[in-house]
């Protein structure tokens, strides 16, 4: 199932050829009062809401995609978990550029371990990128994004994907410079999230999906993630070690060889087999 939230924060479910809203179902989530839980409520009641939800799409008209609006499949993570330089050419091309990537930034990430993101950096496809600083280079990175489904602590990595809500196509903005990456990557709309969260169910095996990423039509990132250095289970491990992982926490995994810098005018297309495609504008 490929789940989505457009226009004014509508729920629905993506198809071939368009959008059912199923907002209806939103009135069955658990009523909250302050202080607010620090999860998304949304992805945690998940599992119990598909029955409804299946039962609402069945009914439901379909919207054309060329006439929503895609938000962020994700309204509230608790979290965002990044994963630097996960792919080996990545580092390769990070250690032979040391005028673009800053040396103490350049290191194997067993040694420099995740980084978190700002949550305020989160967008989806329709709203695009604004370039904060355009006197200085920014950069694009593709990545799979792991959306956590429920509460998980510490675990082991046989079990690790138990705990996988879905899947969605990542972009992790970066300005370079030598600030801590953060900083640098916590700006507002340097976290895109879309086209929609695909339910675990429909991949089955996270760890041999290839992607590309172009921009205004040229090539600039394509590899598959059988090359990470760390795996999913493996990131998802290495990350309940250090935080207890919440319902709509995302995990981005890395971004492959490639990387390169965008600027106002630009439209950035992402693809990852299994997800889709989404197309990201970039602006001032």
């Amino acid at each position: 199932m490929r789940l989505c939230l457009f226009n004014n924060n509508q729920f629905g479910v993506a198809e071939a050829d368009g959008i059912r809203d199923v907002s209806s179902v939103l009135a069955s989530l658990p009523a909250q009062h302050y202080p607010l839980p620090r999860h998304d409520l949304l992805i945690a009641a998940l599992p119990a809401l598909r029955p409804e939800i299946e039962k609402a799409a069945a009914d439901a008209p379909l919207l054309p995609l060329s006439e929503v609006r895609l938000l962020s499949p994700v309204a509230n993570p608790g979290k965002i978990v990044a994963a630097p330089v996960n792919y080996k050419k990545h580092l390769d091309e990070a250690i032979a550029e040391p005028e673009t990537f800053s040396r103490a930034h350049v290191r194997q990430i067993q040694e420099t371990g995740l980084f978190l993101k700002a949550t305020s950096s989160l967008v989806g496809p329709s709203e695009g990128v604004s370039i904060r600083f355009p006197e200085r280079r920014t950069d694009h990175e593709i990545e799979l994004a792991v959306v956590i489904g429920k509460r998980c602590d510490r675990v082991d990595t046989e079990n690790a994907l138990d705990y996988v809500a879905g899947y969605s196509i990542g972009l992790d903005i970066t300005v370079r410079g030598p600030e801590e990456r953060s900083l640098r990557k916590s700006i507002d709309s340097y976290t895109v999230l879309g086209p929609w969260l695909v339910t675990a169910d429909e991949i089955a095996d996270p760890s041999g999906l290839d992607f590309e990423l172009r921009v205004d039509g040229e090539t600039r990132q394509k590899a598959n993630t059988r090359d990470l250095i760390l795996n999913v289970r493996d990131l998802i491990v290495f990350a309940s070690a250090f935080y207890t992982l919440m319902p709509g926490d995302v995990i981005l995994t890395g971004t492959p060889e490639g990387v390169g810098p965008i600027q106002p005018g630009n439209v950035m297309s992402a693809r990852i087999e299994g997800i889709g495609e989404m197309n990201v504008s970039v602006s001032n």
